[in-house]
């Protein structure tokens, strides 16, 4: 257990979509008193399905215990915290971090206290035997498999089992579980897990069969063609053998067949420096007849790794639009896909294998796009926008995602949302829905399949096209308003969902502002907020854009050219909140911007034409980071058989559990990994 000042974890935590949960009803202006804080027990061993009581005591410098309200922070899919209770969700090492609430105005940071929780498996006390069909003859091979059990019934995943044969003269078995017989005779196969063990016993009798017959299959087939095959078995007098043990394989035989050029660094009036280039640097300081001077010699930064696409989700006969990831009630990984001007489809893919992207189902809407699609952070439920509805009602559609490899409709909303939803951001019990480009639309979610409006905000003569919230506090993009920052729930300024109240608006140059990404960044103590451009077009470039976006035609030679884009990243240091100041920016010249993603100062940038981005975003910031270096990887999804052939249009990057995902208009879903840099050789 460790004691420190813990506001950034906290809010690395909450950018992770882990919940704070408050307990609490004191004033926080009592924390302002507390010196240290316990926890009981320091570390908690809990397991699955089952709880254990926490404690988290704070006290003042006299020794006296002090009723102060804390907020405990806890990654929700693994363990959850709730009266005094922490339920164990999913095996492993985990934390839970409880923070102290300090007062908006206070000036220190709160302190945290960090309580480690293993999370353990219970005891297996049922083992269960399935047999493939069919029966064990002599010279056959039969695949069993086991399942274990928990008291409570629940299963226990990824068994191991040990296989033993009673006679390995009549019969052995393998560490998977397949059974192969060598002459006739009795035998018990078991099956054992953590000491509990079950049992199959098999009559082994010579093999019945002289010769095996497939039924009749067609002889020629297409690509995607599904041919259902039978066999049957044929005794030395000519008649049909039950029972047989069939295995399945197959063999293949291919056929043949800068926007401006950098200068080597600068300098601000605050005496900022940082260099583009390396080299060596001599810093002067003049006032009146002084100065000083120092001199800096730069190094280059080096941060560059190798991007490893591992796996592919194909989409090309449509445009592939935004993406989401979770983890699924089933431990299973999955994600969903949209599509543009598509007809309202959406896809949802199972991704735990890296290397092999499984489509396991496919929602149609009535919808022109799907341009958004979320997943809410614990999993519950799923949301797709609607655009160009054929009654132009529009409106979202949620999913229940209890089976995440086929979800279900849970709701259609359209409640004050008629203009087209072009994005949303999902929260437990709360869903903000763009409405019409105009205002976002709070609505209670907590019955995903009874979703009811409670709030609104429409900032005055604003459009708005993305918001995000953390901590209570929402972020949207707002074109020419730039980034407006709204209290819909930290309380701070007054905010509520069903009353939000305006904290600040920074408005960005350019006027294009599309995504925002607000990011806590450890290692300076800064509050960043990340924001977008989206400019379909050049302007003003030798290399102009165009807006046909028609598949290439061959009768009439038209069409076939992708569309081409600008604009680059704004970062606003949001530390104050009501006086925020631009830093720095990520402008990639002739390419335009789109969604993104931070995780441990590293920004997965969506690049459009110019594919995902990987970004250095660790330390101070100033400047261009493009000219500096900081780029660890780039990669383009080229793709001869896209939607257009060969024409990278990344939409969305997001990094999940290890891996960098991306989709992209042309190809579809794409799973990556960084590959780790090698340690120097000293």
């Amino acid at each position: 257990m460790s004691v420190r000042p813990l506001l950034s974890a906290v809010w690395t935590i909450l950018l992770l979509g882990t919940p704070l949960a408050l307990y609490g009803q004191a004033d926080p202006v009592v924390s302002l008193e507390v010196v240290r804080m316990e926890a009981e027990p320091q570390a908690l061993e809990v397991q699955v399905g089952s709880s254990v009581p926490l404690s988290v005591a704070a006290f003042d410098e006299d020794g006296n215990r002090v009723d102060a309200p804390m907020r405990f922070a806890f990654p929700r899919a693994r363990v959850w915290v709730e009266d005094g209770q922490v339920h164990g969700l999913e095996v492993g090492e985990h934390q839970v971090v409880a923070t102290l609430v300090l007062p908006p105005d206070a000036q220190v940071e709160p302190l945290a206290v960090e309580v480690p929780v293993q999370v353990l498996w219970p005891p297996v006390e049922t083992v269960e035997v399935e047999v493939d069909p069919g029966r064990l003859f002599q010279g056959a091979t039969l695949r069993h498999r086991a399942t274990a059990l928990h008291g409570d019934g629940s299963l226990r995943p990824y068994v191991s089992a040990r296989w033993s044969s009673s006679d390995p003269e009549v019969a052995t078995v393998n560490r998977a579980g397949d059974v192969t017989a060598h002459r006739p005779g009795e035998v018990v196969i078991t099956a054992e897990v953590e000491g509990v063990t079950e049992g199959v016993e098999h009559r082994v009798e010579p093999f019945p069969a002289e010769r095996l017959e497939l039924n009749e299959a067609p002889e020629e087939v297409r690509t995607g063609d599904v041919v259902e095959f039978g066999v049957r078995g044929i005794s030395q007098d000519g008649g049909t053998v039950d029972g047989l043990p069939v295995s399945w394989s197959f063999t293949y035989e291919a056929p043949e067949e800068f926007e401006t050029v950098s200068g080597p660094g600068q300098v601000g009036a605050d005496g900022r420096f940082v260099a583009d280039h390396p080299g060596r640097f001599t810093i002067l300081a003049q006032a009146g007849p002084v100065s000083a001077r120092h001199v800096l010699d730069v190094q280059p930064r080096d941060v560059i790794q190798e991007f490893q696409v591992e796996g592919r989700g194909r989409v090309t006969h449509e445009r592939t639009s935004d993406f989401w990831p979770w983890e699924g009630p089933d431990g299973r990984d999955y994600a969903i896909t949209g599509t543009w001007n598509a007809d309202g489809w959406a896809y949802i893919w199972d991704i735990t294998d890296p290397a092999n992207l499984v489509k396991t189902d496919s929602i149609q809407v009535d919808a022109r796009t799907v341009n958004d699609v979320k997943v809410s952070p614990e999993g519950r439920y799923a949301v797709m926008t609607r655009e160009g509805a054929s009654d132009r009602v529009n409106g979202l559609v949620i999913l229940d995602l209890a089976n995440p490899a086929h979800p279900v409709i849970a709701a259609e909303h359209d409640d004050d949302l008629t203009g087209g939803v072009h994005n949303t951001w999902p929260e437990e019990d709360y869903l903000y829905a763009l409405s019409g480009g105009e205002k976002y639309v709070i609505i209670d979610v907590s019955d995903i399949y009874n979703p009811v409006n409670v709030g609104e905000y429409n900032h005055p003569n604003s459009r708005i096209h993305d918001v995000m919230v953390v901590d209570g506090i929402a972020y949207s993009a707002e074109w020419n308003n730039g980034i407006v920052v709204v209290d819909v729930g930290h309380g701070g300024w007054g905010g509520s969902p069903e009353n939000p109240v305006l904290i600040t608006n920074y408005v960005t140059p350019g006027g294009n502002t599309h995504t925002v990404l607000p990011y806590y960044q450890e290692s300076t103590g800064r509050f960043l907020v990340f924001a977008s451009d989206e400019v379909m077009s050049r302007p003003a470039m030798a290399l102009p854009g165009n807006f046909d976006q028609e598949r290439f035609d061959p009768a009439t030679g038209q069409g076939g050219r992708p569309m081409q884009t600008s604009g680059y990243v704004h970062i606003v240091d949001f530390s104050d909140l009501e006086n925020p100041k631009k830093i720095a920016k990520y402008h990639v010249p002739e390419y335009g911007t789109h969604n993104m993603w931070i995780e441990d100062d590293v920004l997965y940038q969506a690049y459009f034409e110019s594919g995902v981005r990987v970004v250095d975003i660790s330390g101070e910031l100033k400047g261009n980071l493009y000219t500096q270096g900081r780029e660890i990887a780039v990669f383009k999804p080229f793709d001869p058989g896209g939607f257009f052939p060969n024409a990278p249009f990344t939409w969305s990057a997001m990094t999940y559990k290890g891996r960098v995902l991306f989709s992209d208009g042309n190809s579809g879903l794409w799973s990556a990994r960084l590959v780790p840099r090698d340690p120097p050789v000293s």
